[in-house]
């Protein structure tokens, strides 16, 4: 294989700053014109999410997805800090990701001339100027990570209440919490200091696709990722760069801002086929594109279930949000796109808890010399509470806690020896995640806010039919389910709309 190093700036882009949204814009025709000869032409849109890759393409014209791929990452890395801390191999996230795109039809691949990418929000991963080597390979060439430090994930806990007590106040209206890429770099300022001269540059994961796919030697990273990380004013769209200063935060390490579904710059390889010059669009946030890609009216509301948990619907365009955060509130408001806030109920309570029931009964039964597949302990769990059609056992299924309620755990109420079986536990639990987001964004206030119908998705909602029974019974405006609704198709139906 051949290595090469190709760090380059941003065609276009001085050193004061990125290359402007308005001009970055291409009118649709002459996109067209750019694949070779006539004929169909797709956008490739890409989501990065906590435990999977998912990559689709979306045809131009008609915008249905014509094909997909998805593998799980398996990325997950024990930490030095301990248990609190949650970090992920960024190599096995990147090869998860070529997998998937080398997977597509090259035919199709050969005639992408736009690539959206978006990805898990608040995480943090840091990276030098050679922050990636490209490797020649059959399908033209595929990026590796070079001198870079692991994901620290949005699940990552180090950042304790007493800890960020201590950081100054932002001076934006979201509250900053744990995991998020601000607060995670001001624990490694106090704690790991030396850890951070070996690097210049910090993103999401996202951010680090595309500063590779484009030769950045300085990420750009949209607001919408921007507001994801903490000390940062949505209103301005800039940094709070006096109060992390005076602070003695690495502000070097800081992205440049750009317009949320603008051209971050051009692919500097032929990416698995993929041609070079190809637009890549600026990072976007899995949340936001997956409304984007659900919401058809603005009468919608959007819950997606999947490793955690959102329930959101867009705010009127003459909103703002208020100067201060309210640490008590169980709704945030997260930049969306033309200036629109979405309000936002984000609980760290989704899939996740299922899963790790899942892992519990899997390690109770390896203590007893058996060995089953978790496909398989997930498909009868889901079968045994299809049969139970109510349970008086209550569970209350914050076992990560909330942003909000950092201290609420999980707790499981009126134990009877009627209610112990599978089906039973499954049932309740499936009811404990639905009542939490109730809880964090009841109905009434949805309806009160203009909302008609809520349109469901995720991985998590998708495989169980558990989880919708019990979201039929809680809120009870209308629900439809969309499939191939993801933040995957969003970014790419993004960039096709909006670029």
């Amino acid at each position: 294989m051949t290595h090469r190093t190709l760090p380059r700036p941003l065609p276009g882009q001085s050193p004061a700053g990125p290359v402007s949204a308005v001009s970055s814009r291409i009118p649709t025709d002459a996109l067209k014109m750019s694949v070779h000869g006539l004929g169909p032409w797709y956008v490739l849109g890409v989501d990065i999410g906590t435990t999977s890759v998912k990559v689709v393409l979306l045809e131009a014209e008609s915008h249905a997805v014509v094909d997909s791929q998805t593998q799980e990452t398996r990325a997950a890395l024990s930490s030095p800090e301990g248990q609190q801390a949650r970090e992920q191999d960024v190599g096995k996230i990147v090869s998860a990701l070529h997998c998937c795109v080398m997977a597509l039809p090259r035919e199709r691949l050969g005639r992408v001339a736009r690539i959206g990418v978006s990805g898990q929000m608040h995480g943090v991963v840091l990276w030098n100027e050679e922050g990636c080597k490209w490797q020649e390979v059959e399908a033209g060439f595929t990026f590796q990570p070079g001198e870079t430090s692991h994901l620290v994930t949005w699940q990552d806990g180090r950042c304790h209440n007493d800890f960020l007590a201590s950081l100054p106040q932002p001076d934006s209206h979201l509250t900053l919490a744990s995991g998020f890429g601000c607060a995670t770099l001001f624990w490694y300022t106090r704690n790991r200091h030396q850890f951070l001269q070996n690097f210049t540059a910090a993103g999401t994961i996202q951010d680090y696709v595309v500063a590779a796919l484009c030769g950045l030697r300085k990420p750009l990273m949209s607001a919408q990722n921007a507001a994801s990380w903490g000390y940062f004013n949505t209103r301005c769209g800039t940094w709070n760069l006096q109060i992390l200063t005076e602070s003695g935060f690495p502000t070097r390490l800081l992205p440049d801002i750009m317009e949320s579904g603008s051209v971050a710059g051009k692919t500097i390889c032929e990416w698995c086929c993929v041609p070079e010059g190809t637009d890549v669009g600026v990072a976007l946030g899995d949340l936001q594109c997956s409304v984007y890609c659900c919401m058809a009216n603005k009468t919608d509301a959007v819950l997606n279930i999947s490793t955690s948990a959102q329930l959101c619907f867009a705010l009127p365009p003459n909103f703002q949000p208020p100067d201060c955060p309210n640490t008590t509130s169980s709704v945030a408001y997260f930049p969306y796109l033309d200036g629109m806030y979405l309000a936002v109920a984000a609980a760290l309570n989704g899939g996740n808890v299922l899963s790790s029931f899942v892992s519990m009964l899997k390690q109770w039964m390896q203590e007893f010399g058996l060995d089953v597949p978790d496909p398989t302990i997930y498909s009868q769990a889901i079968n045994s509470a299809l049969s139970v059609a109510h349970t008086d056992l209550v569970v209350e299924a914050t076992v990560f806690g909330e942003r909000h309620l950092p201290g609420r755990l999980g707790c499981v109420t009126n134990i009877s020896p009627c209610n112990l079986s599978l089906g039973h536990v499954i049932r309740a639990l499936c009811r404990g995640v639905v009542n939490n987001l109730h809880s964090m964004l009841p109905v009434q206030w949805l309806a009160e806010s203009g909302v008609r119908r809520i349109v469901g998705s995720g991985s998590a909602l998708a495989r169980n039919p558990v989880l919708k029974q019990e979201l039929e019974k809680i809120f009870t405006l209308p629900i439809v389910y969309r499939e191939m609704a993801d933040s995957a198709v969003g970014v790419a139906m993004v960039m096709l709309d909006r670029v």
